[in-house]
């Protein structure tokens, strides 16, 4: 029998440097016992293991599949050349299964083990949908294995036989419905947030828009030359399915959006840098004297604008200003759900389905050219 090959040690130099020598060759990761030398460690024990986990195989530990799976998901779930959502969503399904079972070796994880690590997901208070997808992930973690000849097939077509938690049928909680926002949350907040936030409400509300998309917008995404506007982001949630997703302006959505016109195509319409320099003039301009005119700036600025809003500093800006006015913070996802219920009371429950852009696998040309169509009259109909 092949003799395993022993996982490259975490070694410290006299130097007081961290090291790890993997196939001969010596590489030097930072100050020993820093978080940076350790997260380089694993990435480069993580490549180690995916090219010597055939040879590795049954012996291979769960926390070592872990961390192989982890730096191929890094490569594969990506968009625009950055890390996708969902290697965050793999790191978190990974937590439990570590914690329990992170010495096992990974041939002998099987279907029961696998309901001892989802029975910590509900005592965790984790939602049912939440944990039926986490567990989801850790099985595509084991098929992904497989495929790599790490570990035997018969281990993830034994996980497979764990059904996904039915409601009512488990003491898993259920996620509460995503409910739309009222028209008094959403105006009680305008005073307290800055015009490119308004905007994008304003246009999400108009639309159906995601949040993501709304966020995103650039000069070179609109096409202007119809009566009715189309936009199409660079990045969209279905784009992976081959769907092709645009967004139809009507009038209202077009004065918007030319109020943030930008001379530089590329440039995003909404911008945070933006929003902070209209912030400073009128602050600048609200000043009683001369001194104090001239904002001192912090030494060590905590947060920088950047050139678009982020997912988290969108929904910052919005809980912040709720906070301001006493109301219960909402996400800007809701406003979809807002404008999706105003559709289908106007429009019907299929013009709301054309208007949110929702996919799935059976759609086909023909219906998609119609939804286009159909998503056009309402857009001019609506504003």
């Amino acid at each position: 029998m092949a003799r395993r090959p022993q996982k490259p040690k975490y070694l410290r130099h006299s130097s007081g440097q961290a090291r790890v020598i993997i196939d001969g060759r010596t590489h030097y990761l930072g100050t020993y016992g820093s978080p940076e030398s350790k997260a380089q460690y694993d990435k480069l024990v993580a490549g180690w293991l995916i090219n010597h986990g055939d040879v590795i195989g049954a012996a291979m530990t769960i926390d070592e599949l872990a961390l192989a799976y982890m730096a191929h998901a890094e490569l594969y779930y990506r968009k625009n050349g950055k890390p996708t959502y969902e290697v965050a969503n793999i790191r978190v399904a990974l937590r439990p299964l570590v914690k329990r079972f992170g010495t096992l070796r990974a041939s002998d994880f099987g279907p029961r083990k696998l309901k001892l690590v989802r029975d910590d997901m509900i005592r965790a208070k984790c939602v049912r949908s939440s944990i039926n997808r986490q567990i989801g992930r850790l099985k595509r973690m084991f098929r992904w294995a497989a495929s790599e000849e790490m570990l035997p097939a018969a281990v993830h077509a034994q996980l497979m036989t764990v059904d996904g938690l039915r409601r009512g049928r488990s003491e898993a909680i259920e996620a509460k419905p995503v409910m739309p926002v009222s028209s008094t949350d959403i105006d009680a907040i305008k005073s307290h947030v800055s015009r490119q936030v308004w905007a994008m409400v304003q246009l999400q509300l108009l639309t159906g828009m995601r949040p993501g998309e709304v966020r995103i917008m650039r000069q070179r995404d609109l096409d202007t030359t119809g009566d009715v506007w189309e936009y199409r982001p660079d990045s969209h949630k279905t784009e992976h399915l081959g769907r092709e997703r645009v967004v139809f302006l009507g009038v209202k959505a077009q004065e918007i959006v030319q109020q943030f016109e930008q001379e530089d195509p590329e440039a995003y319409l909404f911008s945070p840098q933006d929003a902070r320099r209209e912030s400073d003039e009128r602050r600048s301009s609200r000043a009683k004297t001369p001194r104090s005119r001239k904002r001192t700036p912090a030494s060590t600025p905590t947060r920088v604008p950047g050139k678009a809003y982020t997912n988290t500093s969108y929904g910052r800006a919005i809980s912040r200003a709720c906070e301001a006015v006493g109301i219960e913070p909402w996400a800007p996802n809701r406003l979809r759900h807002t404008a999706a219920t105003a559709v289908r009371s106007e429009f019907g429950l299929e013009a709301a389905q054309v208007i949110l852009g929702h996919a799935t696998a059976s759609v086909t040309q023909v219906y998609a050219e119609r939804d286009l169509e159909a998503a056009r009259k309402i857009a001019a109909q609506r504003g």
